[in-house]
C-alpha cells in the first residue's frame, strides 16, 4: 500500500513538474516542499522509484484482486 501511494504521488509529481515546463513555472511540488532539505528531497525520490521496482516485480497483473484488497492466493 505505501509503494502505491508513492506511485501516485510520484506521478502526479512528473504530471506537475511537465505542465509547469510549459507553463514556464516550477510545479514540482516535491522540491517545493522539500527544497531546502536537498537530502530528504533525494530520499523521497529514491523511494518513489523503489516503489516503482516493487510494484513491476510484485504486481501480478490481476488488477480486480488488487482493488478489491483480496490476495491472489486466495
Amino acid at each position: 500500500m505505501i509503494a502505491w501511494i508513492l506511485l501516485i504521488v510520484g506521478g502526479l509529481n512528473w504530471l506537475l513538474v511537465g505542465v509547469g515546463a510549459f507553463m514556464g513555472s516550477n510545479l514540482n511540488v516535491v522540491n517545493l516542499l522539500l527544497g531546502s532539505w536537498p537530502s530528504v528531497e533525494s530520499l523521497v525520490y529514491i523511494l518513489v522509484g523503489l516503489s516503482a521496482v516493487y510494484a513491476l516485480f510484485t504486481h501480478k497483473g490481476e488488477c480486480r484482486t488488487c482493488s478489491s484488497g483480496m490476495s491472489s492466493s486466495m
